[in-house]
């Protein structure tokens, strides 16, 4: 059985930093993109960032999170940096084995249980 259990995030004031990271119990972590998707009250899910061969990063979000990946550890992170009042919502942590859709909640597999992310000014 497929898991991605999520830790981090919480409460941080405006221009702070915060680190999710996800850790899943795929064999075959390395063959799988993985991605971050958030989403706000009232609003859709969102994608933010993605890996595999290649990184991909909301507009909203470049130049401020990274996201990385140790397969080693079967784990992906998410760094958050420069954080504004915006970027308050639930983070989710995603895994396609696919590799196609990798900006649409469609193209992933299996997702985490999602983290609160706080941002106040």
């Amino acid at each position: 059985q497929v898991q991605l259990v999520e830790s981090g995030g919480g409460l941080q004031q405006v221009g702070g930093s915060l680190r999710h990271s996800c850790a899943a119990s795929i064999p075959t972590f390395s063959s799988y993109a993985m991605g971050w998707f958030r989403q706000a009250p009232g609003k859709e899910r969102e994608f933010v960032a993605a890996l595999r061969d290649s990184v991909y990063y909301a507009d909203s979000v470049k130049g401020r999170f990274t996201i990385s990946r140790d397969n080693a550890k079967n784990t992906v992170y998410l760094q958050m940096n420069s954080l504004k009042p915006e970027d308050t919502a639930v983070y989710y942590c995603a895994a396609s084995r696919m590799a196609v859709l990798l900006r649409d909640p469609r193209g992933y597999d299996y997702w985490g249980q999602g983290t609160q992310v706080t941002v106040s000014s």
